[in-house]
């Protein structure tokens, strides 16, 4: 049972995850289309989502927030630069995940999550 299980662990230590889940976010907003397993796509669905929020407010706060989070500063500033013209019109719902296949190795299900 999931009862009061609010994070995916995905099978790391908390640091670890962190970690993974920073690196991943960065890979997305920085290519706009990766391919991950699918219990790591959705898992940083609502950090992505999150990032791009900050970026539609724009203030200096909430670009300091975002540069805490991301790896790459100069990533930072051209998604709060281009997010505005983006999905200035849109209310949320900005990655989609597409297509699960399996692997052959350790047999997991395998996702393409890509911005929209």
């Amino acid at each position: 049972m999931r009862h009061g299980r609010r994070v995916p662990k995905l099978g790391k230590p908390a640091d670890q995850r962190r970690a993974l889940m920073r690196s991943l976010t960065t890979e997305l907003l920085r290519h706009g289309r990766i391919t991950t397993t699918k219990a790591r796509a959705k898992a940083i669905r609502s950090e992505v989502e999150r990032m791009i929020t900050l970026a539609k407010d724009g203030s200096l706060a909430s670009r300091r927030r975002a540069i805490a989070y991301l790896y790459d500063k100069k990533l930072v500033h051209s998604l709060f630069a281009e997010v505005k013209a983006r999905y200035g019109d849109r209310n949320g719902g900005y990655t989609r995940i597409l297509r699960t296949v399996r692997r052959r190795g350790d047999n997991a299900e395998i996702s393409i999550i890509e911005l929209v």
